[in-house]
């Protein structure tokens, strides 16, 4: 996992629950700074995923736990293209699911993607 890029906590537990700030399809660079995949989209959305589970294993959580995410998209003719990096990573353990398109996302980034999970400890 890459560190924020803002003032804000990557992941909180409350209770049962573990709730997500948006992950972006961020990796350390050469230097150790976040930096975008290159790739696009579908690239990016594969990285941001890979980066929400490793933010939800720190609570004790996995993707299987997600029970609601909300995608954020730069240009919506990559829904296709993201439903498929989507199916990739959830499966058939598919959560709930808004998909919302947007002017802009943090650095440049063309997705990114926030969850909430059900985990009882």
């Amino acid at each position: 996992m890459t560190r924020p890029v803002g003032p804000y906590s990557p992941v909180r537990r409350a209770g049962d629950w573990v709730i997500t700030s948006g992950q972006l399809g961020l990796a350390p660079g050469p230097d150790g700074t976040p930096a975008l995949v290159e790739g696009g989209t579908a690239a990016q959305l594969g990285r941001a995923l890979a980066n929400l589970a490793s933010v939800l294993a720190e609570e004790g959580a996995s993707l299987a736990h997600v029970v609601k995410a909300t995608l954020f998209l730069v240009d919506m003719d990559d829904f296709a293209a993201a439903n498929e990096v989507w199916i990739a990573a959830f499966g058939d353990n598919r959560p709930t699911r808004s998909a919302v398109g947007v002017a802009a996302l943090p650095l440049g980034a063309r997705a990114e993607v926030e969850a909430w999970a059900y985990a009882p400890r």
